[in-house]
């Protein structure tokens, strides 16, 4: 049974959330502030829903504070509408953005689709090498020499799925969906940072290009 935390403090929206995701069968914790949250985080969740507009600390901060700590994903559920509140929220360490209002079988269907791709990834134990670049599946790790590139979430889900199409374009849509999550629409902008984020971490440590821009296209990762 997948375990599912709910942070928001609302108190409505808890009890709904739980009724609704109990029926179908996961095992629910709630918590209505960042506080409690980290209490209950003692059990490690499958996935985390996570508000942002909390009193206190807010959902970006929380995120920021546990990436490092829980590898499941976390699914931010906001009235924020703003592209830049998007694209914080996913490179504060998210994986997903559902606004509210929203339907709950929309949140169903993205909870149920990142816990596929978990799974998938899960099994995937491949290694993919070029040159003094070295990318672990499994481990969810890249490396180039003897160093480990501090990557978030968002950063290594790009690369692990353009490394492992290379010399195929993808545009910036298809990306989005694959990387960040269940609705492509209008996230653009948020691939174009997660790459200049990742070439500048690149460029620390190598002067090899790896991801190619195709003008007007998207992008792709180099042979």
């Amino acid at each position: 049974m997948n375990k599912l935390l709910i942070v928001d403090d609302d108190k409505e929206l808890l009890t709904m959330l739980r009724s609704y995701f109990e029926m179908k069968h996961y095992e629910i914790m709630t918590a209505e502030n960042g506080a409690e949250a980290l209490q209950k985080l003692k059990t490690p969740p499958n996935i985390i829903l996570l508000d942002i507009n909390m009193p206190q600390m807010d959902g970006l901060e929380l995120c920021r504070l546990i990436r490092d700590k829980v590898s499941c994903p976390i699914l931010f559920l906001t009235a924020k509408v703003e592209e830049d509140d998007k694209v914080n929220g996913l490179l504060s360490g998210g994986d997903d953005y559902i606004t509210k209002p929203f339907s709950l079988k929309e949140l169903e269907a993205r909870i149920t689709a990142h816990l596929k791709r978990e799974q998938r990834r899960s099994n995937w134990s491949e290694y993919h090498f070029q040159g003094e670049l070295a990318i672990d599946y499994a481990a969810k790790t890249v490396q180039i020499g003897d160093d480990h590139l501090d990557l978030t979430k968002a950063e290594y889900r790009l690369i692990a799925f353009l490394s492992a199409n290379p010399g195929i374009v993808f545009d910036k849509e298809r990306i989005y969906e694959k990387v960040c999550g269940y609705d492509a629409e209008g996230d653009s902008r948020v691939v174009t940072e997660l790459v200049r984020r990742i070439r500048n971490k690149f460029s620390e440590l190598t002067e090899t290009e790896y991801i190619e821009t195709v003008w007007g296209m998207g992008y792709r990762w180099i042979k």
